[in-house]
């Protein structure tokens, strides 16, 4: 199996990095005009100063809006009115459904696309694939594309004045991102562009997890003050850089086909991404039968940050036996990541997994 690295043209972040947008795109060749996918939120913050970046490059652009789910529906409404608008390039800004959408829309076009995260709450936007949801946010599919974004740029000082809980669900998922890969690299499976971990993916994936340890707290407490520190750009970079081409270079296993899973369950559509792969990382370490020692500083960092570490904390119970074991199904589908383990994985192994995770978070928090 040949070894495979892959990553967007250009990455670039800091405050006010919004200023350089125009400056950016033209280093790397884009021009207008540009079709743009935006929340509300991020239309209303960067309205102007898109006007004034793009506008000081000459790249016209019309902003497209974006309906708040990357599904099958939004993803042609939006190629159409980009087709109609005569786009010559995609920007994605807002968060990451938003920026799904925008790649969605670029590759149907034949386009490039830059990716503006508003949030570090996930690790889609350095990705060369988009999750397609159905209309009520039940998981659908992957949409996977032949290239990375041609730009990713974040502005920090955006980022710094989202409420605490994006930056942290982006660590939730940027935490598994270590254990996930390491798990495909043990088990010789491909990563998430089917072929083999180089060196450098597996060390900027184990990075991540050191970097979330070292700053995770620090930098929740700078969002909480809207403030852009040091640790905040690092975490920031973990999140959203280190943690993209850790997971697409490294590969996924368990935790983010539990939250594939967990999408089934109503009572979690209201928790996020990372907050539902933050748990899913839990079971992957209960079924993969690993140290406690390594649980339990998982379970601490999550705590210290205010990450999910029990079915209570994304709206399930221990009860709920039919719901937990119609996620474990769907945590095996065919095609799951869950079957990049070394060994075979079973709906009941997962179940299992769910429960055990559950029960000794509770255990260790009575136990504190």
């Amino acid at each position: 199996m040949l070894k495979v690295f892959c990553a967007p043209s250009r990455y670039v972040q800091g405050r006010n990095a919004t200023a350089e947008l125009g400056t950016q795109m033209r280093a790397v060749g884009l021009a207008g005009p540009a079709y743009i996918v935006a929340s509300d939120r991020a239309a209303g913050m960067l309205r102007q100063p898109w006007s004034d970046s793009l506008g000081q490059a000459d790249i016209e652009f019309v902003i497209g809006g974006f309906g708040g789910e990357c599904s099958e529906a939004e993803i042609a409404r939006g190629t159409e009115s980009a087709r109609q608008a005569q786009a010559r390039v995609l920007i994605g800004a807002g968060g990451g459904k938003a920026l799904d959408t925008a790649r969605a829309i670029a590759a149907n076009l034949g386009l490039p696309v830059v990716n503006c995260p508003t949030l570090a709450s996930s690790d889609a936007p350095c990705s060369a694939l988009s999750v397609v949801y159905d209309e009520a946010g039940v998981f659908e599919r992957l949409i996977f594309y032949p290239r990375n974004p041609e730009l990713v740029l974040v502005d920090t000082s955006i980022v710094a004045q989202a409420p605490r809980r994006h930056l942290v669900a982006g660590m939730g998922d940027a935490l598994a991102t270590w254990f996930e890969a390491r798990t495909v690299i043990q088990a010789r499976r491909p990563n998430q562009v089917h072929g083999g971990t180089t060196l450098s993916g597996g060390a900027l994936a184990q990075l991540c997890y050191q970097t979330l340890l070292a700053d995770g707290v620090a930098a929740a407490t700078a969002v909480t003050a809207n403030s852009v520190t040091p640790a905040l750009e690092r975490v920031v970079e973990a999140n959203t850089l280190l943690s993209g081409l850790g997971f697409e270079s490294g590969g996924l296993a368990i935790a983010h086909s539990v939250h594939n899973g967990l999408t089934t369950a109503p009572p979690t559509h209201s928790f996020m991404h990372g907050e539902k792969v933050a748990f899913g990382l839990l079971v992957q370490l209960a079924v993969e039968g690993r140290p406690t020692t390594e649980i339990d500083t998982v379970l601490a960092f999550s705590r210290s940050v205010g990450l999910p570490t029990t079915l209570a904390d994304i709206g399930l119970t221990d009860e709920d036996a039919d719901v937990l074991r119609l996620i474990a199904e769907r945590t095996v589908a065919p095609g799951e990541t869950a079957h990049n383990e070394p060994f075979p994985v079973t709906a009941e192994a997962i179940y299992d997994g769910i429960l055990a995770a559950d029960r000794y978070s509770k255990e260790t928090m009575a136990q504190s």
